[in-house]
């Protein structure tokens, strides 16, 4: 049954029981440990004394450290679980962790819950969980929007992208996806203190989601209402986000609730002109974050039958 099936058994179990959190509090999560290599190397490595090309290589070295370490220990273990049904079970519960769908879910519901009953300040509170742009600025439809965005954009990268790697190379791929993700999601950013030495982290993580972003947003066009809408506003849009991925499932989701995404926002008081996509179409509101966890939905059971049919092939 190979990797598929392994992958297969994680969705199964996170869908189930997500990451406990009993279970976070006696051992923390294995994203959490990463984060903690990459502080520490940041604080250590990445120093303002030094030039931009020194940070740069700095960076780079970070990067490859993290993600080769989180690699070989996937092989290591790999290649010591044997074969058959034990093998494929054990890369499975291993991979588990790595396999945000349930979580995803729950927070967008903690948005999409307070937004439909009316309760703005709520809903505020609970975007702010998911998204880094200013919530005390955001209106219904800036709320709407934003976690619409996220959970779009979070599909991708926090549970098909993570998939797609494991389906490829087992725990190799998805460790190291996971590390190339954490690395993005702590340095990966255009400030002053990481402009340079997380300019690598980012580009890796671009390479590393280039196709399942692009996956991601198929799965959301064919289980969506109007999929013929969703893949033109695709084809239209996807290309204009600021993010070379992050525009793909978000333009599919626009596309196919009707709703407009993206455009302008706020981040730390700076104003960040967006592009919108979809641009001519409605703003959301509480019922369309609900429609958008019901595509997800959807789309992870789709995901699923895939996994299944490859392991059966």
């Amino acid at each position: 049954m190979g990797f598929a099936g392994a992958m297969l058994v994680a969705v199964a179990i996170d869908g189930v029981l997500g990451w406990p959190g009993r279970l976070y509090a006696h051992i923390g999560h294995p994203v959490t440990w990463l984060g903690q290599l990459i502080a520490t190397l940041d604080k250590h490595w990445n120093r303002d004394e030094d030039p931009p090309w020194v940070r740069r290589l700095a960076g780079l070295l970070a990067a490859l450290f993290v993600i080769g370490l989180a690699s070989a220990l996937g092989l290591l273990v790999q290649v010591a679980a044997g074969a058959g049904w034990r093998r494929m079970l054990l890369i499975g519960i291993l991979a588990w962790p790595f396999v945000a769908l349930r979580s995803l879910h729950e927070h967008v519901v903690a948005v999409a819950k307070p937004l439909r009953a009316g309760d703005v300040a709520v809903a505020r509170q609970a975007v702010a969980m998911i998204v880094g742009r200013d919530p005390a600025r955001l209106d219904e439809a800036g709320i709407a929007r934003a976690s619409i965005e996220s959970l779009a954009e979070n599909t991708s990268d926090g549970v098909v992208a993570p998939i797609f790697w494991g389906v490829l190379f087992g725990l190799p791929g998805i460790f190291g996806y996971k590390a190339i993700n954490t690395l993005d999601s702590m340095i990966g950013h255009r400030d002053k203190r990481h402009g340079a030495f997380g300019w690598a982290a980012a580009r890796i993580d671009d390479v590393a989601n280039f196709a399942p972003a692009r996956l991601t947003a198929l799965l959301f066009a064919l289980v969506c209402a109007r999929p013929a809408d969703a893949l033109a506003c695709v084809a239209r849009d996807a290309r204009h986000h600021r993010s070379i991925n992050a525009g793909w499932p978000e333009a599919a989701v626009a596309g196919g609730l009707g709703v407009r995404l993206c455009g302008p926002r706020t981040y730390h008081g700076a104003l960040a002109d967006e592009p919108w996509l979809n641009g001519t179409a409605r703003d959301p509101a509480g019922d369309d974050v609900a429609l958008a966890l019901k595509v997800y939905l959807r789309a992870m059971i789709g995901l699923a039958g895939l996994l299944a049919v490859l392991a059966l092939v």
